[in-house]
């Protein structure tokens, strides 16, 4: 695997404290790692940053990062609308070239055992790393976020991590550590605050409704709006354009309509179309800093800082 290149994309449970959040990106910078995004949403109280390099050094600064954000986060103190059970909520590696997902899925395994050893924070592992079943959707994982979660493996074998416990760290929680293919990030804003009709069109899109293969949403409030929050799983199987066209139409069945999109970390190349309608509703969106190919050329200098990051949410 000397050749091999592996992305990691944690999510941590802060999105409104900038410093906070370069400091836990600082924490990820070794040889062998280069940023390519990083991002911070207010609203979901979430942070989205994307590290690629070679699969040692990734799983490392992985590792470390978890750390550091345990000793920033404390869970028991915060709130935000996107679900959540650690302060380094999710941590997936992604095979770019040279590795299998099964790889990336014991790397995934390493660095929960790392993570419980080095900083006592209790792991779940899911989609290809999943140990079961039951446990391969994330969102399975995380039911009932970290308030519930936390009481649940108190009462409820079943619900406890893989590795470490049987409880939750007191103010970071646990985290779901997993190997997955590339996934899109990808909200959609409609002209109503009406948070129940994002909801539904949430609903009636979903894979789990009987919508779109492949694609999980949720409704929510963001800024003041009502904003359909999608993950697309396999954009060859469902495209952005699919997912889009799909969020208007339902809108249109509400009496509303989309007014602005916006990505969450970066998009492959194959999945970008030029002159859709789709890219055109992008909020400041720039091929060159969105797209993972192009960043792969010119990924950002470290250090960071609070201050390297424009136009926070």
């Amino acid at each position: 695997m000397s050749d091999a290149l592996i992305e990691c994309v944690p999510n941590f449970s802060e999105g409104a404290d900038s410093r906070r959040v370069a400091s836990i990106i600082s924490a990820m910078q070794l040889d062998g790692v280069s940023l390519l995004d990083w991002s911070l949403d207010s609203a979901h109280n979430r942070s989205v940053v994307t590290i690629i390099g070679s699969p040692a050094a990734v799983v490392e600064a992985a590792i470390l990062a978890a750390g550091r954000a345990a000793e920033l986060i404390d869970l028991t103190s915060q709130q935000g609308v996107h679900p959540r059970i650690g302060a380094a909520d999710v941590i997936p590696f992604v095979p770019v070239r040279g590795i299998s997902l099964e790889q990336c899925a014991l790397l995934a395994r390493q660095a929960g055992m790392e993570i419980w050893k080095r900083h006592h924070i209790p792991v779940y592992f899911y989609e290809a790393a999943a140990a079961r079943p039951d446990r391969a959707l994330l969102e399975d994982v995380r039911r009932g976020q970290f308030e519930g979660l936390r009481d649940a493996v108190r009462k409820d074998v079943s619900r406890r991590p893989d590795v470490g416990g049987p409880d939750l760290h007191p103010t970071a929680g646990a985290s779901a550590v997993g190997a997955r293919r590339f996934l899109i990030a990808y909200n959609i804003y409609l002209d109503t605050p009406n948070v129940g009709t994002a909801r539904a069109i949430a609903k009636e899109i979903r894979a789990s409704g009987g919508g779109l293969s492949g694609v999980k949403a949720m409704g929510v409030l963001a800024h003041g709006m009502a904003q359909i929050s999608m993950n697309i799983t396999d954009f060859r199987q469902t495209s952005v354009a699919d997912a889009y066209a799909a969020v208007k139409r339902q809108a249109a069945r509400h009496r509303t309509q989309p007014v602005r999109g916006e990505l969450i970390g970066l998009l492959p190349e194959a999945a970008f179309e030029q002159d859709s309608e789709w890219v055109r509703q992008l909020h400041g969106f720039n091929p060159d800093e969105k797209l993972l190919e192009r960043k792969l050329e010119h990924p950002i200098a470290w250090p960071v800082s609070e201050l390297d990051r424009v136009g926070l949410k």
